[in-house]
């Protein structure tokens, strides 16, 4: 599998407060892109995989609103996050 626990570990150790915190929105948010950038590369190649299309579909819009919760509770750490993962509006 393309996402086993030692890279969630790593994900959530990089962005998290530690290696344990999976549920911060920073650790979160960076776990969604993570994802979403594998789902992109295996939909380039198969096009017609809907159920795919629509779990990413799903995925942008559960980063997107943490995203927004984060812009409303504290400006500077998403600032921060959408800076280091590169993520534009």
């Amino acid at each position: 599998m393309y996402l086993d626990s030692a890279k969630k570990q790593e994900i959530f150790e990089k962005y998290g407060k530690s290696n344990t915190d999976t549920g911060s929105p920073e650790a979160q948010i960076a776990l969604f892109s993570y994802r979403i950038s594998h789902l992109t590369e295996h939909l380039k190649v198969n096009r017609k995989d809907y159920s795919t299309e629509r779990s990413l579909t799903m995925l942008v819009g559960k980063r997107r609103r943490l995203l927004n919760y984060l812009k409303d509770r504290d400006i500077s750490r998403y600032r921060a996050i959408v800076k280091e993962l590169g993520l534009r509006k």
